[in-house]
């Protein structure tokens, strides 16, 4: 049997492993993707993970497409969750930190193809 072949275990694959992004930090962590639980929940613990508790953040996600959706109720979160593979990656920004009429090169801020937050915002 060749030993580079991973098989996923259930435990894998019952899990989904979240990159969280906001400003210069990143934190990892999982989440049970057979009971993901309710965006405000998800939303409290991503405040926690960060320790931003009192910020107003605007929540996006980068699908299997590469283009950046937002996620800000049960039905985007749960869609995030059941479409991550291998891995959720989360965009965190304060709300109000980015107008379309500031000027401010969102795709500098965030990565080229990412100018979908624009969308968000607005």
């Amino acid at each position: 049997m060749n030993k580079n072949h991973r098989v996923p275990s259930n435990r894998t694959l019952s899990t989904v492993e979240v990159k969280s992004k906001f400003g210069a930090e990143f934190r990892r962590f999982s989440l049970d993707r057979s009971k993901p639980g309710k965006f405000d929940e998800f939303y409290g613990l991503l405040q926690h993970v960060h320790r931003i508790p009192n910020q107003e953040l605007l929540v996006g996600y980068a699908d299997v497409h590469g283009d950046l959706l937002p996620i800000n109720n049960d039905d985007n979160y749960h869609k995030a969750i059941t479409t991550a593979a291998p891995l959720l990656r989360l965009f965190l920004q304060r709300k109000g930190a980015i107008r379309q009429d500031s000027g401010l090169n969102v795709s500098a801020v965030l990565g080229e193809g990412r100018q979908q937050l624009a969308a968000m915002v607005s």
